[in-house]
């Protein structure tokens, strides 16, 4: 029974996705799934595009619907493509995250949710309060957890907590979500449902105890709570875009503006397209008066007497002595590795959308070697080119340190105090040399390096990330993954540099 309901919500969530699913080719799936179960996720992936999607359009939906619908997270905020553990936790989470038929989101969470809401302003002083008064204690021996979702946190077990984050979707029918603007409800409803009360009573007692490895617990406890909320509210992101019907454009676009890009389908990637060229034409519009290279200065009085002996001595055109102002340089350097592509593809997309405005802007891809992807850009058509830099660079293993080292020897020559950087990416670096002595020089050499991570900032600093050496030579660094976010980005480089 559960096998066939994980496949059926797949297929719902295939036909919201505008892939055509009869019940001859539902049978065949389910018989599919019956033969090679869900303990090899490739292979299950194979077995179902075979039967399942008819057409190359519904192929690429069927491939992308299949990654988002079968993904998750660990509560160290790193994503996990183990073949064999995420598959079968993942077809639980996706498939069975909230199917309607559970025991209803009750009573209780809606009135935990509504008191709670009350003193949101005040539990956001006491979280704050708690991380300025508590210093961190390190590594080191940890007391064993009390509370269920506190055993779950720690045993780091990815199938156990996939599960009871499915169990808690099903029983808050996460999968009825309607509007974007719930997910907070939802995310609050499936962690009160998986244990967050207790939690939060033991991380308050653990705090307060006298014991090191005790306090040390509460600390590694509060860290991976915050994790786990992020991860939560994702999973129920996923099954908004996943299930829910958002048929009306104007709603889809409000959606589509705030969602993370990581979490976009392939199906929508033309309708952002044409929000980013709608974003775009409005933020020309507005700073269109500052395109003019040349300002007023004071008055040219011997030429405006001699252009105007024509006129018997009458002034008519006044003639001004201007001062050349010379335009900005902006340098976008761009991480299109993995789930980074889709938001280097869409910065790239505003910056050259806004050719009119925009100063001119150098750009450069990298997974491991850095390129110039300039000459590409103005040889070809916008999508052409973004989509030949994702594929001719997006390979290899990420390493900032050397895309670093290969800007220098480009362009270090080049930078002054006119330029601007833009740096997009997550920092992290396979544990690589980091090589952020190169990023202090440009910082030295440059009016401005923007810094755009698409991760949560919980993420950040954790497991391979770089960000903290990065941060400390950027003039600013900014959380990026949506389209509201590099709306506001570029709006404010417009104000900046023109």
């Amino acid at each position: 029974m559960g096998m066939d309901r994980t496949i059926s919500n797949f297929i719902r969530a295939l036909r919201n996705a505008d892939v055509r699913v009869s019940t001859a080719e539902t049978l065949d799936a389910i018989g599919a799934v019956e033969l090679v179960g869900y303990s090899d996720k490739e292979h299950l992936k194979r077995s179902l595009s075979m039967v399942l999607p008819k057409t190359a359009d519904e192929k690429v939906t069927f491939d992308a619907c299949f990654d988002q619908f079968f993904r998750f997270q660990d509560v160290r905020g790193e994503v996990t493509n183990d073949s064999a553990d995420s598959t079968e936790q993942d077809g639980e989470e996706s498939g069975e995250g909230g199917d309607g038929e559970g025991g209803g989101a009750g009573g209780d969470p809606q009135t935990q949710n509504r008191s709670k809401k009350k003193s949101k302003s005040k539990a956001k002083k006491n979280n704050l309060y708690e991380e300025e008064e508590e210093a961190d204690l390190g590594p080191g021996e940890v007391t064993d957890a009390h509370s269920p979702l506190g055993k779950l946190l720690m045993a780091n077990s990815r199938v156990e907590l996939a599960q009871s984050m499915a169990e808690a979707g099903e029983a808050t029918n996460v999968r009825e979500i309607q509007i974007f603007t719930q997910k907070g409800l939802y995310a609050r409803r499936i962690m009160d449902h998986m244990g967050l009360a207790d939690l939060n009573r033991e991380i308050s007692d653990l705090r307060t105890d006298t014991r090191v490895p005790a306090r040390r617990l509460g600390q590694q406890l509060k860290q991976r709570r915050d994790f786990l909320r992020e991860q939560v509210r994702d999973y129920v992101e996923q099954q908004f875009m996943l299930n829910a019907d958002v048929s009306g454009k104007r709603l889809r676009e409000e959606m589509l503006r705030s969602v993370k890009l990581s979490n976009v389908e392939h199906r929508n990637f033309r309708l952002i397209q044409e929000m980013v060229y709608k974003m775009a034409k409005k933020l020309s519009t507005l700073h269109s008066r500052r395109r003019k290279i040349f300002k007023r200065g004071q008055l040219n009085v011997p030429k405006t007497l001699r252009n105007n002996m024509s006129y018997d001595g009458a002034i008519f055109d006044l003639y001004w002595k201007s001062v050349k102002v010379d335009r900005p340089k902006v340098f976008a350097i761009c991480d299109v590795s993995g789930s980074v592509a889709n938001y280097a593809r869409f910065m790239l997309m505003f910056l050259y959308s806004m050719d009119e405005v925009m100063p001119k802007v150098r750009s450069f891809a990298f997974s491991s070697d850095l390129a110039e992807v300039t000459e590409l850009f103005n040889r070809n058509k916008l999508e052409d080119a973004i989509s030949k830099t994702l594929h001719d660079y997006s390979g290899g293993s990420t390493d900032y340190g050397q895309a670093l080292l290969d800007f220098k020897k480009l362009c270090l020559d080049d930078v002054d105090n006119r330029t601007t950087i833009i740096i997009l990416g997550d920092a992290r670096n396979n544990h690589g040399e980091a090589h952020a002595e190169v990023l202090k020089e440009l910082y030295d050499r440059s009016k401005r390096v923007i810094w755009l991570n698409p991760e949560a900032k919980l993420a950040w600093n954790t497991g391979d990330s770089e960000m903290r050496k990065y941060g400390a030579y950027s003039h600013q660094v900014e959380e990026c993954n949506s389209l509201m976010h590099l709306e506001r980005v570029v709006s404010n480089l417009l104000r900046q540099t023109a």
